[in-house]
């Protein structure tokens, strides 16, 4: 089997973020995860939220552990996760898109834009339309700054950091996602407080 990969933030902040969900995926259907990670997110909620079909993904050096551990779990609304990330060429967007149903009615990732380019998470939303169904959910989680400016001095030393890892990486704008989401026809409903000075923000699709 392969060696699955942990990460203890996702422990810690699987609750909050689930409580959020529940309230807005009630009456949703199938879910694709974006940026899965370890798999403990899609684990966690498909297990929580059994009437979804979690349909997890990420790079494709990821997917043998995210296998691995939905695998272990033996949920029945997780199937096999899907090599899926923001590419730049030959067009800004997702891909590979997989030949099956791509009209999610709801779409969430977890700390995944502060870890990308900003051409990355410009590619990220340019994809998206292609699939969302109709009047589809995305739910967004992580640290946000506020009109330019940190939201607090932690948030403030993880961009330090972040972007002495990586230049191109940091944490975003929150006016700056929001204007890429209306730019693919996404509104937001929701801006929820998070532990350690993070947010989940969910957007609805409109157009």
């Amino acid at each position: 089997m392969s060696e699955m990969r942990w990460s203890e933030a996702c422990e810690r902040n699987r609750a909050p973020i689930l409580a959020v969900l529940q309230r807005h995926l009630a009456p949703r259907e199938r879910v694709l995860e974006i940026g899965s990670g370890t798999g403990q997110h899609a684990e966690h909620f498909a297990r929580a939220l059994p009437h979804l079909q979690w349909q997890a993904s990420d790079h494709p050096d990821h997917l043998p552990g995210i296998a691995a551990r939905l695998q272990a779990a033996g949920l029945p609304n997780t199937p096999a996760p899907w090599p899926l990330q923001a590419v730049l060429s030959p067009t800004p967007g997702l891909g590979p898109l997989p030949a099956a149903p791509l009209a999610f009615d709801a779409v969430f990732s977890a700390n995944t834009l502060h870890i990308m380019s900003w051409a990355h998470v410009q590619a990220l939303f340019a994809g998206l339309p292609a699939v969302m169904a109709a009047d589809a959910l995305l739910c967004v989680y992580g640290p946000f700054n506020e009109q330019g400016t940190s939201s607090s001095e932690s948030n403030r030393q993880f961009d330090g950091w972040l972007k002495a890892r990586d230049p191109a990486s940091g944490i975003r704008d929150a006016d700056a996602v929001d204007a890429l989401a209306a730019g693919v026809g996404l509104v937001l409903i929701e801006d929820a407080a998070m532990p350690a000075n993070n947010r989940l923000r969910v957007w609805r699709r409109t157009g």
